[in-house]
This record gives C-alpha cells, structure tokens and sequence, in this order.
C-alpha cells in the first residue's frame, strides 16, 4: 500500500510541443515579409529546428540546468604544467553540433535566399536559442567575428577564419570570443589598459581582460593599445588572436578563472591574463572601437532576438502550464485575472518580434547591396533601439512568467527560474540601457538619422488601412513626431537634458516603431486570414503608453538630487 506522499496529487509541468507549429506570431510575420518561393523554401528548416528546440534541444538544455554540468577549469594537469583547459558539458557539445548542422550562422553567409538570408538565419536563432543552454551566445560573436572579418577585408584572414565560423561541419567550425571589457573601463571601453606591442608583422598583447565570453572560443576579436597611441576609443586598435596554437597549447594566455554569475551559468565565462598573446592587426593601428562596430551590429541583433525568442519561450510555458493547473474550481487559462497576464505576456513577445526581426530585415537588405540610403540610416539607429528596448521587455516578461507559475517558478530543478537569470544578461551585453541611449544620441548627431527613422514608422504605420489598424498607427506617429520635436527642445536647452531624457527618448522611439509594425502586421492577419487577434495585440501595446517623453530637463534637479542623496527644498515655500 503506497504511502500519502506516493498517492497523493501531483501536478502535471509545463510542456513544450513544437516551437514552429505553435509559434503563430513568427509564422504569420514570416508570411509577411518573404516572398511566397522564399517562404516555401525556409519553413522545412525551421519546422525541423522547432522540432528539435521541443525535444532534444530542450532536453539536453535542462540537463546542463544543475552545477554538475557547469563550465570547469582545469589549471593544472597531473604532473604540474599549466593547461588552463576549461572543461564543458558533453551536452554543450551535442547542441553546438546542431547548431553547426542547421546553419545557424553559416545559412546567413550561404546567401541562398539573397536579401532574405539574414531573415532565414535569425528565424533559425530565435528557435535554436531558448533550448541552447545559451550557446548562442557563442555563434553570437562567431556571426560578429566573420561579418567584421569579411568588412575590414583583411584576405588572409578571412581566406583562414571565415570559411571555418560559417562552417556546417562540427569537425571543422570555429567559434569566436570578443575580448572588450577591462577592469578599468567597464561599458567605458575607451579606458583600456592591454598594450600591443609590434613584432615584426605582429603583435603581441599584454593586459587583463575582466569579461570574456565563450572562453573556449577558437579564436576572438580583441582591443588593444598600440604603443605610442593616445588615450581613448581612438587610441585602440582591433586585433585577431586565435586561442590556441596547432598544437593546442593557449597562445601566451592565461585564465586567471570563471565567473561565477547570476545566469548563462551553463557558458564558460572567463578573467584572462593576456601575456604577449600573439595577435594580427585588423584595420588601421587607431578607431579600435570605430573599427569592433560590425561586431557589435551583430551581437547586438542577436541579444533582440534572443530577447524575443525568450519571452516566447516564457508565453508557451506559462500557457502549457495553465491549461494543466487547476485552481479555483477550473483551469488558470480560463480564469479572467490570469488571461490578463497571459495576455500581456503575449503582447510583450509579439511587439519584441516584430522589431528584432525588422532590424533583421534591413541587415539583410545592408548586406545583399539593395538597401536604400535611407534604409541603412534606420539601421544606424535602430540597432541600440531595438537592442535597449527589446532587452527591458524580455526581463519584465521573464519575471511575469515566473510569477505565472507560482512556487513552482522559484524552484531550481523545474527549471523556470533559467528564464529570469538569463534574461537579466540581456539590458547588460553588448551595452547598458543607460550606455545604448547614449548612441542613440551620437547617432541622432551624425546626418539625418532622426527624420529617416520617422519615415520608417511611416511607411510601416501605412499598411494599416483598417479603422482598427489605422488608430494605432495614428498613435505610432504621433509618438514618433514628438520624439522629433523633443529632441530640437532638449538640444536647447542644452547636452545635460538630451542626455537626462536620452532613455526615454530611446524607449518612445522603440515603442513607436514596435506600434506600427504590430499594425502593419495586424491588417496583413485581418486581409489574409480574417483574424483579429493581432489587432487585440496592437491596440493593447498601444494602450499601454508608446511615448515616455518629458519637457526637456523636467525634474533633473530632482534626480540629481536623489541620486546624490542631496536635500531638495520644501514644495510650495516661498
């Protein structure tokens, strides 16, 4: 006779299906925006990729969820040499494999759908990276390490590394590290201390770097002081190391040791002593952060769809879950308070899609020589935007879907608290929400950037015919105008209220882009298959408020004051 606790209730956990078939927001805006020939052709891979982020993936992915599995470092071996050999999950390995296999960097390289490629590729990301126990991290930067390779056009270089980053072959493919943040610099990377030094046609690089991802990357993009040089950001230059020599040994490195991190504990994450590494020169001796921008497009791009991808796999969870929990006399998903929260769960994932993928979008277009003049200005801008806002939304969705779960979401081995801590990463790689707006603002001052990414709302809010589509647009625009206006008010009033009012400014032009193209998107559901729910989806994004824009300066003093735990003097005295 079974005991109370073998007898008892027991509840049914969250289960995933098939992240393709069920993800009726990435099918509907791929049917959108591919032509039918390219449409046919893509969704075989991404069924498959579905397929395997609901199964293998997913399960491989869990299995690294628990310390045993996590990254290692060996620094020694048995007889006293220094090996420094960070030892990895096999599970790591077996999804690096299918990450490889399915192309998901190479398929962006192999051009087989033109301008669409791009588009492709990232659907194929956005799939892989809920269930890659944060391997995509890793292809982030292999994916920014070869469109940065393929740009300076540095030929024996990209003849050596780029055919090995965009392999499909395991055997054969490389991953690479970007090497930026110092001890002494932080986001401030124009702070570097790591100091190159010529070699004949080399160098040789000394310095300590504080955050290298993907330690046990083949090879990485690196900064460095030329002697002689100036201070600052233009005083850097970038530079290729590979990690490791042909026969194994680390190339004058040390790893000093493994973070140990709130999240993305599964990836190797490490300090570095670099000790006259051997490295080649990539660009000019100078503009070493000019020089890291197409990596940083890259990653950036891929940190927004990650981000989308994760409030979706939040949303399938926490829905899965609340079809099998029962409470209050019936199932979550049909009690009125909780399909509120679902609801806005699926809001935040559809408005995060839509803008990671138009940046997609418009890479692909940079990249295959059709984008307009007008179209590579928006990307200018719209990288940092989509980046900054995109990473907010997939923190706060993260911490909704936890919540969705009750206790269960707070306990380590269901699995679900992953979602938070590795969302938490994404408002902080690749740039700080704070640091982001802050290149929104470089970039509002280099042409006229501002007025081509207005026009981008426009065209997008022009899709929207119905009178229900046509409300949001409305309200997409006159956000965005009044970001126009707002930044002619605050450059008055001076740098210190542009640059007080800069994350708001970033947000309002985020959330007014992420409006149009949910209408856009909308009125394509309403014309093709007559179904509302994408409206219902617009017009709650919209109703939550597109522009967070104040007078220029208001409320500075107040802030400054705050801040500095200053006094601030009594309302209404005289």
């Amino acid at each position: 006779m079974g005991t109370v606790e073998e007898t008892g209730f027991f509840q049914d956990p969250p289960r995933l299906h098939d992240e393709w078939a069920e993800d009726l927001a990435l099918q509907r805006y791929l049917e959108r925006v591919l032509p039918a020939d390219v449409h046919e052709a893509v969704v075989p891979s991404l069924a498959e990729m579905g397929h395997l982020a609901a199964t293998d993936l997913k399960t491989w992915s869990d299995a690294m969820d628990q310390p045993s599995e996590e990254p290692r470092l060996r620094g020694f071996d048995a007889w006293g040499n220094r090996v420094d050999e960070v030892e990895t999950s096999p599970y790591w390995r077996r999804i690096a494999a299918v990450a490889h296999e399915h192309g998901v960097v190479a398929t962006g390289y192999e051009r087989a759908n033109g301008a669409y490629s791009r588009v492709h590729q990232f659907a194929l990301a956005y799939l892989f990276a809920p269930s890659s126990a944060l391997y995509s991290c890793p292809l982030a930067m292999t994916d920014g390490a070869a469109k940065t390779l393929l740009v300076h056009g540095e030929r024996d270089l990209v003849e050596r590394a780029v055919p090995r980053l965009t392999s499909r072959d395991p055997a054969t493919a490389w991953t690479s590290g970007q090497w930026m943040t110092e001890r002494a610099g932080g986001s401030d990377v124009g702070r570097s201390e790591t100091v190159a030094r010529a070699e004949g046609p080399l160098w040789r690089l000394t310095g300590t770097k504080w955050f290298t991802s993907a330690v046990t990357a083949d090879m990485a993009l690196t900064l460095a002081r030329p002697e002689g040089n100036g201070p600052g950001g233009r005083g850097l230059a970038m530079f290729y190391v590979e990690v490791r020599d042909d026969g194994g040994r680390l190339n004058d490195l040390r790893v000093l040791r493994l973070k140990s991190k709130l999240g993305t504990r599964q990836m190797p994450t490490a300090e570095l002593a670099l000790d006259g590494t051997l490295a080649h020169l990539v660009g000019p001796p100078a503009d070493g952060t000019r020089n890291i921008t197409p990596m940083l497009t890259v990653t950036r791009l891929w940190n927004a769809v990650t981000a989308a991808s994760g409030l979706r796999r939040g949303l399938a969870l926490a829905r899965d879950y609340a079809r099998r929990r029962e409470a209050f006399q019936g199932a979550l998903v049909d009690q009125p308070l909780h399909q509120a929260t679902l609801a806005w769960l699926r809001v935040q994932h559809e408005a995060s899609l839509q803008l990671a993928f138009r940046a997609v979008e418009l890479l692909g277009r940079d990249e295959a020589g059709v984008a307009t003049e007008r179209e590579q200005q928006v990307l200018r801008l719209l990288l940092p935007i989509t980046k900054l806002t995109t990473g907010k939304q997939a923190v706060a969705g993260a911490s909704e879907a936890l919540e969705a779960f009750g206790g269960a979401g707070y306990i380590e081995d269901t699995h679900l608290p992953q979602l938070l801590r590795d969302a938490q990463v994404l408002p902080i790689w690749e740039g700080t929400t704070n640091v982001l707006a802050l290149d929104v603002l470089r970039a509002l001052a280099d042409g006229d950037l501002l007025a081509a990414y207005v026009e981008e709302v426009r065209r997008a809010a022009a899709a929207a015919t119905s009178p229900a589509t046509a409300t949001v647009a409305e309200l997409a625009l006159d956000a965005a105008d009044h970001a126009t206006m707002w930044v002619t008010q605050a450059a008055d009033a001076g740098q210190a209220a542009l640059q007080h009012g800069a994350r708001r400014l970033a947000m309002t032009l985020g959330r007014s882009l992420q409006a149009a193209l949910l209408a856009a998107q909308a009125q394509h559901d309403l014309d093709v298959h007559g179904d509302g729910r994408a409206v219902a989806v617009a017009q709650r994004f919209a109703a939550e408020g597109l522009d967070l824009l104040e007078a220029p300066g208001e409320r500075r003093a107040q802030d400054a004051a705050l801040a500095r735990d200053e006094p601030l003097p009594v309302p209404g005295a005289g």
